[in-house]
């Protein structure tokens, strides 16, 4: 927060986002999104000038520094307008409709994002990044605001008019498009569709800047896993290897940076978002269940290691990102120059510092605003630690010793230096993928402090961000649990519960799941069309009320839902969710035909439905060694669309049995434990040989 003793604080003071109270000293008379915002705007007859960006948004920072704190630019805005501020992460729902009205009007959308509208919310003017100054072609807010002020008294109806065709062609694109039954070739579309987009020579698809997106890298594991197409398999592995090495990695304190704005994942955004670990996280475990590769398993755990010494609060739950900037200065807290690497290890290590990170005297890094090198390094590798031993004339445990150690002293060296902002509040959703991320580590690896920090969280989420009524809130900071739940808030905690009851076998994780799902399907699905709006049926209303399916940075909570209803069908036999499952694939189906390859968790949904797919019960003494065995046996396994319950014989009677009762009459072989694996609904006679398990398995 910028705290100035010489200005008066506006209403964002009292606020409980971080985003809102960096705005609380601006000379803008800035509102919270609020009844007495539009009261005013109504009764004083003034436009709205709504400005939505997050904590960490680099050029939020730039233009609040430029335009929002200049006394100007303040003056203008709050004599003709009223002006709200809103944390997008905190209301996704408002930056989903004016992302949309973005996109309508202007061809484009980002953050900051700049809507001017009338009392009705109903908006007229969309922009993203304003310049105080008008430059290169584009108007600036000293020249724009006051046009938009005549207008406004001047054009009125002109303006009410262009809102309400924006509005109409809004809805007219999320209306609905008719249902109809998804075909198994859209794998193979999306599939091929990924393949046009692959750079083959850095991973990754697309070009810059270039996102991480982790859940093409799932889809595209589970395409190898049914078909055996290799090259889906070396794009994963291209991709995960390229990013491993490349600057959007931190190497010293771990976790990855949002995006690279260069093809080739050198140069990143800076700013680390919970989210990106989370599915990151996700997608280095199932490459390394699919592929064993020693470098995936440590870069997983490097990522969990930086979310539970950085990310994680007291009470348990996860903060939601790490800003780009420190000191003002983007991406100056990761920076290095040689000297200062020099200064810090000693001559030996230096040296291998300079050729392990390929540093340079002259630095890799260019200033942005002046496109001039800084004498700044970015951290990255070239290759594999493994390949520069070798010409070193080094083991390869020699030089990981080297390594690790000058790796922790400028470490440590780091910490000295002013920090980045941290976003400490807590979002539901967000936590709900690190959840189900940790709980999938904590299998792959035999890891229980994984499993340990995902029950801590999901239990501050269920006592401290759930209503009596047990619906959940989106977001916790400073004591307040506030907001109701979106789709997403729901879609991904109930993702989150199911990979931890399978990473714990507690059956109430399993029953909270259920029970949560209850109230997605009563509250988020009320039309006969399919599909689930992101807001509920007792939402505040917006002028546009979407069912969002596009997976983009984060996966769709419609595609979360779908493999929600899936895995809770097969673990309770319960039909009609699988029905619910269908129906919403089906009331996507034009939009996923048309761009299969936008919809990649959606077709991981599809590809569990087509099987094949397993059941896997196992019958034992919970803690009993061959019990033990046969479970660690499947979870080491890339089992993607399977799903895994524990029927405890020194339980009386097992919880599991209430929610699953198809397994209450499994039994084990005398006391042995035993397996029963089902296949595409199909059977198989129970066994006692894990490596019979295994096989049936592998069909």
């Amino acid at each position: 927060m910028h705290v100035d003793n010489h200005r008066r604080p506006n209403r964002l003071l009292k606020e409980k986002s971080p985003y809102l109270q960096q705005h609380a000293y601006n000379p803008v008379e800035w509102y919270p999104w609020s009844t007495e915002a539009f009261e005013k705007a109504q009764r004083e007859d003034k436009p709205i000038f709504l400005s939505i960006g997050y904590s960490t948004c680099h050029w939020c920072h730039v233009m609040e520094r430029e335009s929002f704190e200049d006394p100007a630019v303040a003056a203008l805005i709050n004599n003709s307008f009223v002006p709200i501020k809103v944390d997008r992460e905190e209301r996704p729902d408002i930056d989903s409709t004016y992302m949309a009205v973005s996109a309508a009007m202007t061809g484009s959308a980002g953050w900051p994002l700049t809507i001017v509208m009338n009392s009705e919310k109903e908006p007229f003017f969309a922009a993203t990044y304003i310049p105080k100054e008008s430059r290169f072609g584009t108007m600036g807010l000293l020249e724009l605001l006051p046009n938009i002020t005549n207008l406004w008294k001047t054009e009125r109806k002109q303006l009410t008019q262009l809102a309400n065709r924006v509005l109409s062609e809004i809805k007219t694109t999320q209306g609905y498009a008719g249902a109809s039954t998804l075909s198994p070739d859209l794998l193979e579309e999306a599939y091929s569709n990924l393949c046009l987009r692959f750079d083959e020579t850095h991973g990754g698809f697309g070009r810059a800047p270039k996102f991480p997106t982790p859940h093409n890298l799932l889809f595209l594991l589970r395409y190898w896993k049914k078909t055996g197409e290799s090259p889906a398999l070396r794009m994963v592995e291209k991709t995960l290897d390229a990013m491993c090495l490349g600057g959007i990695h931190d190497h010293l304190g771990y976790g990855f940076h949002r995006y690279s704005t260069d093809s080739s994942w050198l140069v990143p955004h800076f700013e680390k978002m919970l989210y990106d670990q989370a599915l990151l996280l996700m997608a280095y475990t199932e490459a390394y269940q699919a592929t064993g590769k020693r470098e995936y398993a440590e870069t997983a755990k490097e990522i969990a290691l930086y979310v539970l010494r950085d990310m994680t609060s007291p009470e348990g739950g996860f903060y939601s990102a790490e800003d780009a900037d420190s000191e003002g200065e983007e991406g100056k807290f990761y920076l290095w120059s040689e000297a200062e690497i020099r200064r810090t290890l000693p001559s030996d290590e230096a040296d291998l510092a300079v050729i392990l990170f390929k540093v340079n005297e002259k630095g890799n890094f260019t200033d942005p605003s002046t496109s001039k090198r800084t004498k700044k390094n970015i951290l990255h590798l070239s290759r594999q630690l493994s390949e520069l031993a070798t010409d070193l004339g080094l083991s390869p445990e020699a030089l990981n010793l080297k390594v690790s150690a000058l790796k922790s002293t400028l470490y440590q060296e780091r910490e000295k230096r002013k920090h980045p902002s941290k976003d400490d509040k807590i979002l539901t959703d967000w936590n709900g993928l690190m959840i189900a991320s940790l709980a999938k580590a904590a299998q792959a690896f035999d890891e229980p402090n994984y499993a340990e920090a995902a029950e801590k969280a999901a239990r501050f989420i269920l006592s401290r961000m759930c209503d009596p009524d047990g619906k959940l809130r989106h977001r916790y900071r400073s004591g307040e649990a506030a907001i109701p739940g979106f789709l997403d808030d729901y879609a991904f905690f109930i993702w989150g519960l199911l990979d931890l009851f399978e990473a714990t076998f507690d059956a109430s994780y399993l029953s909270r799941a259920l029970q949560l799902n209850g109230i997605l399907l009563r509250d988020f699905g009320q039309d006969a069309e399919g599909g689930f709006f992101l807001t509920s049926a007792s939402a505040e209303e917006l002028p546009v009320r979407s069912k969002e399916h596009y997976d983009s940075a984060l996966p769709s909570g419609n595609s979360a839902t779908v493999l929600n209803l899936l895995r809770l069908s097969h673990i309770t036999s319960n039909p009609e969710l699988e029905r619910r499952a269908n129906q919403t694939m089906g009331a996507f189906s034009q939009n996923i035909a048309a761009s299969p390859e936008a919809h990649t968790l959606m077709l991981s949904a599809l590809s569990f439905a087509l099987g094949p797919s397993h059941e896997v019960v196992i019958v034992g003494r919970k803690e009993s060694e061959d019990t033990t065995a046969m479970v660690k046996a499947v979870r080491r396994r890339y089992l993607p669309n399977k799903v895994i319950l524990l029927r405890p014989i020194d339980r009386d009677p097992p919880e599991i049995d209430s929610i699953a009762e198809f397994i209450r009459h499994y039994e084990s072989t005398g006391t042995i434990s035993t397996a029963y694996v089902c296949h595409n609904h199909r059977c198989s006679l129970p066994t006692t040989d894990i490596e019979e398990m295994l096989r049936l398995l592998s069909t």
